[in-house]
């Protein structure tokens, strides 16, 4: 279900696997080594290789499976399901790599290009109008 693959930078690489819309999607996702996410993982390997030696072949040399924890093996070996938004922002993140765009959307979304910045002046600059045609009014209205 998931791989690790130790680098010598001190990442490590996570890869998991779901399922979207009846296909097998993998993420793979490198994260340091001394980040929480890093060691839950490296925890769980270690539990998954530590139950692997346990299952040891009967006598005859094949291995049978034993009813009721065989089928609830089965069972927790499902992959988790991905929803669309999670499945559409893994998309936006893969393309934005690929295009090698992150530095420049990153660019972008700072300053005065943001659409928040342009509602906020536009807003401001409504009221600053306002106000000034409601002086012109009280003026004309006092003789």
């Amino acid at each position: 279900k998931s791989q690790e693959k130790p680098k010598d930078s001190g990442k490590v690489t996570i890869t998991k696997t779901f399922d979207f819309a009846g296909e097998e999607v993998k993420v793979t996702k490198e994260v340091d080594s001394n980040s929480k996410e890093a060691k839950s993982f490296l925890k769980q390997q270690e539990k998954v290789q530590s139950a692997a030696p346990a299952s040891l072949p009967t006598v005859s040399g094949v291995k049978r499976p034993s009813g009721m924890s065989s089928l609830l093996g089965k069972i927790g070996a499902k992959k988790q399901k991905m929803s669309t938004l999670e499945k559409s922002k893994l998309d936006w993140e893969n393309f934005k790599e690929e295009e090698g765009i992150v530095e420049e959307l990153a660019i972008h979304n700072r300053g005065k290009d943001g659409y928040i910045e342009r509602k906020a002046f536009l807003e401001r600059v409504d009221h600053r109008q306002f106000e000034i045609e409601r002086d012109i009014r009280l003026s004309r209205m006092k003789p």
